[in-house]
């Protein structure tokens, strides 16, 4: 069986309702047929990913082009009925995350929030070593995005919102978090947070990702 490599695609079969030709060898249309048939069963049965799918989809035809991620954000929550709404945020964008708080709040949602430094444990307890530290010798609170979770878990919000966790942090906070979440800002400190800017020069200024 070919795995899928859909990024390679030049004929998006998936977009057609009638493709003039078949597809590449690595469509997941062609090999993973079952698995895509259960999905669309589940989208029709199962009553919470009926209403994100349905919200979702209601969300990109009506704002499409038109709407800010935030005001996406936004009209979703209220399209699934969400009211009282998580924040998972990063300790270095606080200030996003309180302008975040104060939109949703005049939006007539229950914001709260979560700093990824909870708990202010030094990073050495967790096993890292001394010269691990991004400053050697000095403390350093490690982040702690399974708190974070848990915490917005135990407060029972509708639905989160990672506010620019750090790669991993952000994956811990997804495996532990009970309520449907989703990104807001991803951070990258080097692109303004803006991490697709490496890709659309990596044809030249940041040619480096080819050989990380």
């Amino acid at each position: 069986m070919n795995e899928p490599k859909c990024a390679y695609c030049g004929k998006l079969n998936c977009m057609q309702s009638a493709p003039a030709s078949g597809p590449p060898d690595f469509c997941p249309m062609q090999n993973f047929s079952g698995i895509i048939s259960s999905t669309i069963a589940e989208y029709k049965d199962d009553p919470q990913k009926s209403k994100l799918a349905l919200a979702a989809a209601r969300v990109e035809g009506e704002g499409y082009g038109r709407w800010s991620r935030v005001e996406e954000t936004i009209i979703f929550a209220r399209k699934i009925g969400a009211k009282k709404i998580g924040i998972a945020t990063c300790i270095g964008l606080l200030k996003e995350s309180q302008m975040l708080m104060r939109i949703l709040e005049e939006n007539e949602f229950e914001p709260v929030s979560v700093c990824c430094k909870t708990g202010g444990k030094d990073k050495t307890e967790i096993g890292l070593k001394q010269e691990e530290k991004i400053a050697e010798g000095f403390f350093e609170a490690i982040c702690n995005p399974v708190a974070q979770a848990r915490i917005l878990n135990e407060v029972g919000t509708d639905m989160n919102i990672i506010m620019g966790l750090c790669v991993g942090h952000d994956m811990l906070f997804l495996k532990e978090a009970k309520a449907p979440t989703t990104v807001l800002v991803v951070k990258d400190r080097v692109t303004g947070h803006n991490p697709a800017a490496a890709l659309y020069t990596s044809h030249f200024y940041y040619r480096k990702l080819f050989s990380v």
